[in-house]
């Protein structure tokens, strides 16, 4: 009876440290989200990579992909990859520089396929994650203090999801995302600002500059 007793309070303890641990990082993230909530805008600057070792894929093996975006409360003008995404609140614009295509969709950017896009850096972990506390650790000058957010959906593309938060200004700084297939996806902000003046068009769709430009508009 006695070690029931131990095993009953072994547990009991467990749980009360995870549900604590578990507060504290919807904490951290709440205060982070509220604290980048409050600017006019921000301009953020960052560089992707990925691995996957079973692949035979190491971080290291191909330069990172950079990529610029500008957010305003729903808005965003993104350029990633060779596109440039505009979002205006009500329409989201695709458009693909190299193709000289452009295609026009009523929704907004979803996790598709399993991808965390740069434009859901605020908002992706409010619903369908649990959280822990990570590590704290140092890179390039700076405390990072990690967040683990596990998806609760078992049928996830998404096993984890690793997001570190820059210690004095409560910012974003890194995220790391790993796929049911093994595969790290590493996003790191690498400048940031905000509450910059911008043009009263700069997340307007602008039709007639790139008809002149002979896109070709789905």
């Amino acid at each position: 009876m006695k070690k029931i007793g131990i095993l009953f309070l072994s547990v009991f303890i467990s749980t009360i440290a995870f549900s604590q641990n578990a507060a504290k990082a919807k904490s951290l993230l709440d205060e982070v989200s509220t604290k980048m909530g409050t600017y006019k805008n921000m301009v953020i600057q960052f560089s992707t990579s990925l691995s996957n070792p079973e692949a035979g894929i190491n971080e290291n093996d191909e330069p990172p992909i950079r990529g610029k975006i500008t957010l305003q409360g729903e808005k965003y003008n993104l350029d990633y990859l060779g596109n440039t995404f505009i979002y205006d609140g009500k329409k989201l614009y695709i458009i693909n520089h190299d193709d000289k295509e452009i295609s026009i969709n009523e929704d907004d950017l979803s996790e598709d396929g399993g991808f965390i896009y740069p434009s859901k850096l605020l908002t992706f972990y409010k619903e369908g994650y649990n959280f822990e506390m990570g590590k704290l650790q140092t890179i390039n000058g700076k405390k990072i203090q990690f967040i683990t957010l596990n998806p609760i959906d078992s049928d996830s593309e998404i096993i984890k999801v690793e997001l570190g938060i820059d210690a004095k200004t409560k910012h974003i700084y890194q995220l790391i995302q790993t796929g049911a297939n093994s595969a790290k996806t590493k996003l790191t902000i690498t400048n940031f600002k905000s509450n910059q003046s911008l043009s009263d068009n700069f997340f307007k769709f602008n039709e007639k500059k790139y008809k002149d430009q002979n896109y070709l508009i789905d």
